[in-house]
């Protein structure tokens, strides 16, 4: 993985409580709680600003259309918030995806490193699996008493996918840790 270690764990000790809150009140509520979207992206852009300083470190070369910059690392991070951001838009718009979820993928964007897309997305395909077949056992069983009156018990086809995209961020995250440069 191309994440740093180091800031894998330090961005670990911020988000991973954040994320723990995000599954618990989409499985509660069926909503991502705005605060908890604003908590993620400004620990990234608190933290990151000392984990990844842009005044020291490489700067990366990368191109947006034909255009080819040359910016710090912590610059293109904070950049995945827009680009995310603008796709989680035309995927709410579409009905694809709801948009505490685009939201929520937008303000986690620069916690990811676009080297590492191929393992984030088995970590999701795998969360996703996990955490449905999880939920509906749940659902199904007398586990369901320990929390009856959660929304998410009741939606029908819909599924919390908080649940899914908080748990993948924390997941890739401990990897970083473990595997990162």
């Amino acid at each position: 993985m191309v994440i740093p270690a180091l800031a894998a764990a330090w961005f670990l000790i911020f988000v991973a409580p954040i994320c723990f809150y995000v599954a618990f009140t989409d499985m509660r509520e069926m909503q991502i709680k705005n605060q908890a979207v604003y908590a993620l992206a400004l620990v990234f852009i608190i933290v990151g600003f000392f984990v990844l300083p842009p005044w020291s470190g490489d700067w990366a070369v990368g191109s947006i259309g034909p255009l080819t910059l040359n910016l710090p690392v912590y610059v293109w991070q904070l950049s995945h918030i827009i680009i995310v951001l603008l796709f989680g838009m035309v995927m709410n718009a579409a009905g694809a995806m709801g948009a505490g979820d685009a939201k929520f993928c937008a303000a986690a964007a620069p916690f990811i490193w676009a080297a590492d897309l191929m393992p984030l997305l088995m970590i999701l395909m795998s969360t996703t699996l996990g955490a449905t077949a999880a939920h509906r056992l749940a659902k199904h069983t007398p586990l369901r008493q320990i929390a009856p009156h959660w929304e998410s018990w009741d939606r029908g086809k819909k599924f919390p996918m908080g649940l899914v995209l908080a748990g993948s961020l924390t997941i890739y995250l401990i990897l970083g840790i473990i595997n990162g440069s």
